[in-house]
């Protein structure tokens, strides 16, 4: 007959082994990452904008909901990608990039155009 401090360390070990069995699915099933992305470019910019994934992701935190379903779209890997028109304006208000770059989250939009216009 099993004590309760028996039964009680039993499944604590089971408990372990499934987060760290959750824990490791979690990151095998995270997706390799694209590899930069050149956004549409306006006649009138400065430089092209190349979206980078991995200046973007948390590697300890990695967490794609974050950005996708929204504000930006994405469908299945291979699969049809929805056009977002990008404009400066929708930024402005809060919308696409402008939801985390509006000087607290992350660097504003305004502060200097090369951190994402580049000529390359």
């Amino acid at each position: 007959m099993r004590t309760k401090r028996q039964t009680a360390g039993g499944r604590g070990l089971l408990l372990g082994v499934v987060l760290g069995s959750t824990v490791a699915l979690g990151a095998q099933a995270l997706p390799k990452l694209p590899g930069r992305i050149a956004l549409p470019r306006s006649e009138n910019s400065p430089g092209q904008v190349w979206f980078l994934h991995d200046t973007h992701l948390d590697p300890a935190r990695p967490d794609c909901t974050t950005c996708h379903p929204r504000p930006f779209r994405i469908l299945r890997a291979g699969g049809p990608k929805a056009r977002v028109s990008i404009t400066h304006e929708r930024m402005e208000r809060g919308e696409l990039c402008g939801r985390c770059h509006d000087g607290k989250k992350a660097f504003a939009l305004d502060e200097d155009c090369t951190y994402c216009h580049r000529e390359e």
